[in-house]
């Protein structure tokens, strides 16, 4: 080597087996030992082998890019999920192009079309008004990972929230230390379509009857697109009607600060008169007066677990990849100062 660079000929004579099989380690296939394994990858730190990801990928006649298809990036979700996927893929020697569908059908339809993916490795899609079928209509020809909250036919890798699950701990959170009146910010009606909002309704609704907690309809109240300004409205438009609540549990981390401002307006002190939790674990929540009590994603594993399967189906061959994975990610509460310390057991 003498300075030059290092080839995979030379971790294999350093480790003492074939090139196959330091490939076979380097790209995570099985067949190899423990020991092999071990020894195969202190060659490569011992030698600093690094893979040539560009020849690689022009020797299979790939791009290097990544498409993400989202709805929007104005709220922190799809921005913070996008910046995540990006490091993700810059490590393995990808990067990644952003393209808003503006959640329109025909946004969609377009975004998915073979003509603007050709340019793509891979897809990461977010549909909110098409469905698989669709995409599969579209006759895209570049593997795709579905991400959203919807349960979609298995016909493509998909990685969801559990909104439903992770709304029911939020509700019970506040039941279970004396919230008896909790609104919904961002509630939506369940029409048979699942969407965030109508998920994470089903979830306090959920809540509820298990704890034996009537809803009180009025204070299901719905939000354009869940901004701190959506929440900020829907609480003054409870108070403007009279409305009471000692609790209240926003379907995103932006309206929940929205939700805070409008309590302090009115003169509400959190958690004392009303407790809230939010839904995202914002960066932004544990600066805000009072820290933001609220249910983490944890996006950081959900952006791994996407960037795996997608790249998966990338770098393999179809035949090896095996059948269709849909991975359904838990969510966990955040307890911070916006609720109560104690459950009342009441």
């Amino acid at each position: 080597m003498m300075g030059g660079v290092v080839k995979m000929s030379d971790v294999a004579r350093e480790a003492g087996v074939s090139k196959m099989t330091v490939s076979n380690v380097i790209n995570g296939r099985p067949g190899a030992s423990d020991d092999t394994r071990a020894r195969v990858l202190e060659a490569v730190a011992r030698l600093g082998y690094r893979v040539n990801a560009t020849a690689r990928r022009l020797r299979a006649g790939r791009t290097g890019a990544i498409g993400l298809l989202v709805p929007h990036l104005d709220g922190p979700y799809y921005s913070h999920l996008a910046a995540r996927l990006d490091t993700l893929a810059r490590a393995r020697g990808y990067h990644v192009i952003i393209e808003r569908t503006g959640a329109s059908r025909e946004g969609e339809l377009a975004a998915i079309s073979p003509e603007r993916v050709r340019p793509y490795d891979g897809v990461v899609f977010s549909p909110v008004q098409i469905d698989t079928a669709d995409v599969r209509r579209a006759g895209v020809e570049v593997p795709v990972l579905l991400l959203g909250e919807r349960r979609l036919a298995g016909e493509f890798d998909h990685v969801m929230m559990d909104n439903v699950g992770g709304a029911e701990l939020a509700t019970s959170y506040l039941l279970e230390r004396g919230a008896r009146r909790i609104a919904l910010i961002g509630g939506r009606t369940d029409d048979g379509v699942d969407s965030m909002a109508t998920l994470r309704t089903r979830g306090y609704r959920k809540a509820h009857a298990t704890a034996g907690v009537p809803v009180d309809e009025q204070l299901v109240v719905d939000a354009a697109s869940f901004t701190t300004k959506d929440g900020y409205e829907a609480v003054m438009r409870l108070h403007r009607d009279g409305v009471r609540f000692d609790g209240a549990f926003a379907l995103t981390d932006a309206a929940a600060m929205g939700a805070l401002r409008a309590l302090a307006d009115i003169g509400l002190r959190v958690p004392d008169d009303v407790q809230v939790v939010g839904f995202d674990n914002d960066a932004e929540g544990e600066y805000l007066v009072p820290r933001l009590t609220t249910m983490d994603p944890d996006n950081d594993t959900m952006a791994e677990r996407i960037m795996d399967l997608l790249l998966r189906r990338v770098e393999e061959d179809s035949s090896d990849v095996g059948d269709v994975v849909e991975s359904v990610m838990s969510a966990r509460i955040v307890v911070r100062e916006s609720t109560l310390d104690e459950a009342l057991g009441r």
